[in-house]
C-alpha cells in the first residue's frame, strides 16, 4: 500500500511538473494598428512574434477580411516551405520574407489598389504551446486634382429674398473623400439660415475615387462686391491632412442707387470761353442707371452717363442736374454742380489804331480788357517787351519811338485766355537820313557802283538823287513803309563825281554826298612797261643764240666741204650775194673779228670793207 501511494505522488508530481511546463510555453505577436500608403505605392506590413519554446516549429499564416466580413487565408509557411494561396486577390501581387529563424515576417502587396483597403491579419502557430495571432488595418489615399473655382457670371441683386447660388467649387479623384470648406475674405462661411446655405454633392467614380462638388447659395449685401470668395479642400495622407486653396474670385453685387456724383471732368481747372465741356454723372449703385442731364431746367441730349457742351460761353454759367431712374422701384435720385465759365473781352485802346505826334510831345496809351478775374498787360514793340501795366507813356517824342505798340492782356490764373490790341505810332518831323557807306568812295574809272539812301520822317519822305557832273543815276530799287524809304541807286564812274540822296517832305528837306573818286592805274602802268622791256631783252637773246647756231652749222659744213663758195676775193657788201651770209665774231679777250664768207674764208677785218654786220659775243 506504502509503493502504491509513492507511484501514486510519482504520477502526480509528472503531471503537475508538464502542467507547469504548458503554463509557462507561450507565444506573443506585435502589429501595428495601421499600414498607410498612396495608391499604386507598395505596402509592407510588418508581423513580429516571439515564442518561449523553439521556434523552429513555427507556422506562419496571413489572412485578409473581406468587405463582407469574411476571413480568407492568402499565405502559409514554415521555415522550410512558403505557400501563397490561389485564386485570390492577392496571388500575384504579395510576398513574405523573413522567415527561418527570424522573429520577424513581412507582407510586401505590390501596386496598391482601393480594393486592397482591408484588414490583414498575422497567425503564428507553435505545436506545442499553440497559436497567437495579430491584425494590421491597410489604408490607401488618392490625392485629389487642384480644385476649381468658378462664380456666378450673372450678378447677385441685394434686394433676393433667399440666397442666391454665387460659385461652386470642385475637388475630383480623391480618396478618402475630401472635405470643401467656403471664405469669404478670411472669414470661413457655415451654414446660417436665411444667410448663407452650402450645398455639397459627393460622387463616387467608377475608378472608385471621390469627387466632392460643393455650391454656396449667399444672400449678398453690398459690401460683398468688394469681397473675395475662395475655397479651402482639405484631405487626408499617409500620416496626416493636407490642405489646398482655389484661386479667389469676385462676385458682382447689384445695389440701388442711393446718391449720384455730378462734376466736369474736361477741362480740368477753370472753364474759360469757347472751351468743350464734359459733365460726368454716376450713381452709387450698380448696375449704373439710366440719366437725364438738364442745364437751366432745359433738358439735353447726351451719351449714356456724360454730357458734352461745345464752345461755352458766359451765359453758359448756371446748374447741371442729373436724374437717375431705378427701374425696380421707379425712384428717382437726383446730383447737380454748377458750371461757371471764365471769360476775357477783346482789349481797348485809349488811342486806338494810329496816332501822330509831333517830336517833343508826350503821349500817354490806356490799354484794358473786361474780364471776371484779375489781369495783368504787358507793352511790346518789335517782340521786344518795353513796359507792364495798363498805361504806356512816351514822353519827349523822337522818330525811334515810332512804330507799331502791342498789349497783351492776360489772365494768369486761366491758362491761354488772353487779348491783344495794337497802336501805330507816327513822330512827325523833317526827314532823318540814318547813316548808310563810307560817303567817300574810290572807284576803278568805267565801273558801277551802287548807292544806298535809307530815311525816315513822318510824312513819309520823297528820295530823289542827283550827281556834281549831272551824269546819269539809274534807280535799281525802293521800298517803303509808312515812314521809312530805302532807295537804291547805280551810278557809272567816268571821273571824280560827288551824288546827292534827297529826302523831303511837308516838315523841310535833307541831303546828303557820296564822293566818288576814280583810281588812276599807275601800278599797272609801270608793271606793263617792265613786263614789255623784259619781253624785248628776251626776244633779242634768242636771235643771238640763233645766229650763233646758224654760224656753227655754216662753219661746220665748209669745213666738210659741203658749201660750193670760193675762198678767194672780196666780197662786197653792198652787192647782192645770194645765199650769202656775213656773221663777225669777236672775242672778248682778243677783240678779234672773225668774218665769214659764203665761202668759209677768214679775212681780218681790215680786208672785209666797210658794209658787214658784227655779232658781239
Amino acid at each position: 500500500m506504502a509503493l502504491r501511494m509513492k507511484a501514486s505522488m510519482f504520477v502526480g508530481l509528472f503531471l503537475l511538473s508538464l502542467a507547469w511546463k504548458a503554463a509557462w510555453a507561450t507565444v506573443q505577436v506585435n502589429m501595428e494598428d495601421r499600414v498607410e500608403v498612396f495608391l499604386g505605392d507598395t505596402a509592407q506590413i510588418t508581423c513580429m512574434f516571439t515564442v518561449s519554446d523553439s521556434p523552429d516549429n513555427v507556422i506562419i499564416q496571413w489572412y485578409m477580411i473581406t468587405k463582407t466580413n469574411v476571413r480568407l487565408r492568402i499565405y502559409y509557411g514554415n521555415s522550410t516551405m512558403q505557400v501563397v494561396d490561389r485564386g485570390g486577390q492577392f496571388t500575384d501581387k504579395i510576398s513574405v520574407n523573413g522567415m527561418g529563424n527570424s522573429s520577424e515576417v513581412v507582407l510586401t502587396i505590390r501596386d496598391v489598389k482601393l480594393e486592397d483597403e482591408l484588414e490583414f491579419i498575422c497567425q503564428v502557430n507553435e505545436m506545442s504551446v499553440g497559436s497567437e495571432e495579430g491584425r494590421t488595418m491597410l489604408r490607401v489615399f488618392a490625392s485629389p486634382d487642384r480644385p476649381i473655382i468658378t462664380g456666378e457670371e450673372s450678378g447677385i441683386s441685394v434686394s433676393n429674398e433667399n440666397p442666391s447660388k454665387m460659385g461652386s467649387c470642385e475637388a475630383r479623384n480623391g480618396y478618402p473623400r475630401p472635405n470643401i470648406t467656403w471664405y469669404r475674405d478670411q472669414s470661413s462661411l457655415q451654414n446660417t439660415p436665411g444667410e448663407v446655405s452650402v450645398v455639397t454633392l459627393v460622387t463616387k467614380e467608377s475608378s472608385g475615387l471621390y469627387t466632392v462638388q460643393s455650391d454656396l447659395h449667399l444672400n449678398v449685401v453690398k459690401e460683398d462686391k468688394d469681397s473675395f470668395f475662395y475655397c479651402e479642400v482639405s484631405y487626408l495622407v499617409p500620416g496626416g491632412t493636407k490642405m489646398t486653396e482655389t484661386n479667389k474670385i469676385n462676385i458682382t453685387v447689384y445695389y440701388p442707387t442711393t446718391s449720384l456724383d455730378v462734376w466736369v471732368e474736361s477741362p480740368k481747372g477753370r472753364v474759360k470761353e469757347g472751351d468743350t465741356v464734359e459733365v460726368h454723372c454716376r450713381a452709387n449703385g450698380n448696375p449704373q442707371p439710366p440719366f437725364t442731364f438738364m442745364h437751366n431746367m432745359e433738358e439735353l441730349k447726351s451719351e449714356p452717363n456724360v454730357l458734352v457742351l461745345k464752345d461755352v460761353t458766359r451765359q453758359s454759367n448756371g446748374n447741371i442736374t442729373c436724374t437717375a431712374l431705378d427701374l425696380d422701384t421707379y425712384e428717382e435720385t437726383l446730383g447737380q454742380t454748377e458750371l461757371f465759365v471764365d471769360y476775357l473781352d477783346p482789349a481797348v485802346l485809349i488811342p486806338k489804331d494810329t496816332h501822330v505826334m509831333a517830336q517833343g510831345e508826350e503821349l500817354m496809351v490806356t490799354c484794358n480788357a473786361l474780364s471776371s478775374l484779375p489781369t495783368h498787360t504787358v507793352w511790346f514793340k518789335k517782340g521786344k517787351k518795353v513796359a507792364e501795366g495798363h498805361t504806356l507813356t512816351l514822353k519827349d517824342a523822337v522818330f525811334d519811338m515810332a512804330g507799331t505798340y502791342m498789349c497783351v492782356v492776360k489772365v494768369p490764373s486761366v491758362e491761354g485766355l488772353e487779348t491783344t490790341g495794337s497802336l501805330r505810332v507816327f513822330v512827325q518831323g523833317r526827314p532823318e537820313i540814318k547813316k548808310s557807306a563810307d560817303p567817300v568812295q574810290e572807284v576803278s574809272p568805267e565801273k558801277t557802283q551802287k548807292l544806298s539812301c535809307h530815311a525816315r520822317g513822318y510824312p513819309t519822305p520823297v528820295i530823289t538823287w542827283s550827281s556834281s557832273d549831272k551824269s546819269q543815276v539809274l534807280k535799281l530799287s525802293q521800298r517803303e513803309t509808312e515812314d521809312e524809304v530805302l532807295s537804291v541807286v547805280s551810278v557809272k564812274v567816268t571821273s571824280d563825281i560827288t551824288a546827292y540822296c534827297n529826302a523831303s517832305n511837308k516838315h523841310g528837306t535833307v541831303s546828303v554826298s557820296f564822293s566818288l573818286k576814280a583810281i588812276v592805274q599807275t601800278t599797272s602802268s609801270a608793271l606793263s612797261t617792265t613786263e614789255g622791256s623784259g619781253v624785248v631783252i628776251a626776244v633779242i637773246i634768242i636771235c643771238i643764240l640763233l645766229l650763233a647756231i646758224l654760224g656753227s652749222v655754216l662753219y661746220f659744213l665748209y669745213k666738210k666741204g659741203k658749201l660750193p663758195c670760193g675762198r678767194s676775193g672780196k666780197q662786197d657788201l653792198t652787192k647782192p650775194n645770194k645765199g650769202g651770209i656775213v656773221v663777225e665774231m669777236k672775242s672778248d679777250n682778243t677783240e678779234e673779228a672773225v668774218l665769214l664768207s659764203v665761202n668759209g674764208d677768214k679775212k681780218p677785218p681790215s680786208d672785209q670793207g666797210d658794209k658787214y654786220m658784227y655779232v658781239q659775243k
